[in-house]
């Protein structure tokens, strides 16, 4: 397996709803909420009274949708949604979920936010005992090892597949007469429960979600759970206790939107604590803080407050821009940054400027804001981060797998500030991270991943372990 680093990407957004006369629009607006979560595709599955009915494409959920019929032709009062961005498997319709799996005796939709880390295996073992697949995601995997479970019992045979995959992986499964969702032993990725007032009962990756919906939050799903909704109500269940909770703290840093709450965390409070450490760990004079919109602005904020500079909007966003990742090319990816980005010259000349960004993944992005800021007359740049530096690739959901482009896996900070084009740099500590985001647990690294600043995995790495020894020319470490 060979990959390549092309940025810092999300990885996917799942919606899902029972109990709701209008169970496809709701999920519409829930998904527009998780459009940050994923770009590349997006698709609803509904349940009419045990009869499936689906609508997937490639794009924004608002192109996939273009047309009113394709979401009032979804009826029904219960409903899983999906955005995508890829994190494993081609960029092509079959890999749009929700996937919706058909055979002789039932019916299912799947949806998945994550990363197998032992997809290929299973994916093996599974063509060996004849199962076809359609698509090139891991998330079907799932619906196979179902399908293959000698087990009796349907959730039974949903629990002995969940204690076979590895990884982080938040999943909606839409069967004729419930909606189950579960999570990872590890809870990687968030996923939390509300109620509307009508007493439909939904899911989502993020709790701004439930506020564009009008629900109220009843509790996160907790690592190893496997929760059923019907016209019942809601049982919480575990398919393993073998668990131990590891947060992505990407989550906190960049993916999830501020208005989310995390495991009792608000994302933006989180930030805003990030950015006051941070402003503790920094060692020079400035005149100003600027954040990088739109992620870094409760950094900011924090910094600001903390350090007694004023907090100034020196850099403008385009909205009506696609993040830069999207771009095919590096040379556009560098051009898309003065598209979406503008420095304030009456704001920042003559300034000495503390420029804050969430991450640094190549430097391309930090080196063309950078001289953006010059350009418009800041006489010093003082880049700080409101992460540690990211040296080491992430297996559990996001898109990075490899070393090699990641900037400080293969350069000092000195090295990184020179190529930046930057006066300073200053990255977060990892402990400062750890307490800045404060959740409250005796899990190892206050119940966060770290992997990606500490080279230090919560889990085995299975099919990803022998490259990435390699790679690393050291052995993995786990803890």
């Amino acid at each position: 397996m060979t990959y390549e680093v092309k940025s810092l990407n999300e990885e996917c957004g799942v919606f899902g709803i029972w109990g709701h006369p209008q169970a496809a629009q709701v999920t519409y607006f829930g998904l527009h909420s998780l459009q940050h979560r994923g770009q590349e595709g997006a698709g609803i599955l509904t349940n009419d009274a045990g009869k499936l009915m689906r609508h997937r494409d490639t794009g924004l959920i608002s192109e996939v949708f273009k047309n009113p019929a394709d979401l009032e032709k979804l009826t029904g009062s219960a409903a899983i949604g999906h955005v995508r961005y890829a994190t494993a498997g081609e960029a092509s319709i079959d890999n749009i979920q929700p996937f919706w799996f058909k055979f002789h005796d039932t019916q299912f939709g799947l949806a998945h936010n994550g990363n197998l880390i032992n997809a290929v295996t299973l994916r093996q073992e599974l063509e060996e005992k004849g199962a076809i697949f359609s698509s090139s995601s891991d998330t079907e995997i799932l619906a196979h090892l179902i399908r293959h479970s000698k087990q009796t019992d349907f959730m039974n045979k949903v629990k002995e597949a969940l204690s076979s995959v590895k990884g982080g992986f938040a999943y909606l499964l839409m069967m004729e007469d419930k909606l189950i969702a579960a999570l990872d032993p590890n809870g990687f990725r968030p996923l939390s429960i509300g109620k509307m007032a009508n007493g439909a009962i939904v899911v989502s990756s993020e709790t701004c979600a439930f506020e564009v919906v009008g629900a109220q939050w009843i509790r996160d799903v907790k690592p190893g759970e496997v929760v059923v909704i019907d016209d019942s109500g809601i049982t919480y269940d575990t398919y393993t206790t073998d668990t131990q909770l590891a947060i992505c703290s990407m989550e906190y840093i960049y993916f999830a939107r501020p208005d989310s709450s995390i495991h009792g965390v608000n994302v933006h409070t989180a930030r805003k604590r990030m950015g006051a450490q941070l402003a503790r760990e920094f060692k020079h004079e400035a005149d100003i803080v600027v954040g990088v919109p739109n992620s870094s602005l409760s950094a900011a904020m924090g910094f600001a407050e903390e350090s007694g500079l004023p907090n100034e909007m020196g850099l403008i966003k385009n909205q009506y821009t696609q993040r830069t990742f999207i771009q095919p090319t590096q040379e556009l990816r560098e051009q898309g940054v003065r598209m979406k980005l503008s420095a304030v010259s009456g704001v920042v000349k003559g300034k000495r400027v503390v420029m804050i960004d969430d991450s640094i993944v190549r430097g391309t992005t930090s080196r063309r804001i950078v001289q953006l800021l010059k350009e418009a007359g800041a006489t010093e740049v003082h880049v700080a981060i409101g992460s540690p530096a990211l040296a080491y690739p992430c297996f559990y959901g996001i898109d990075i797998q490899t070393r090699k482009e990641l900037i400080a896996a293969n350069h000092t900070v000195e090295e990184t500030r020179q190529i930046i084009g930057a006066d300073s740099l200053t990255y977060l500590s990892i402990d400062g991270l750890i307490d800045s985001i404060g959740l409250e647990t005796d899990a190892p690294n206050g119940g966060l991943c770290v992997a990606y600043f500490d080279g230090k995995y919560p889990t085995p790495l299975y099919d990803y372990e022998e490259e990435y020894r390699k790679s690393l020319d050291e052995k993995v470490s786990f803890y």
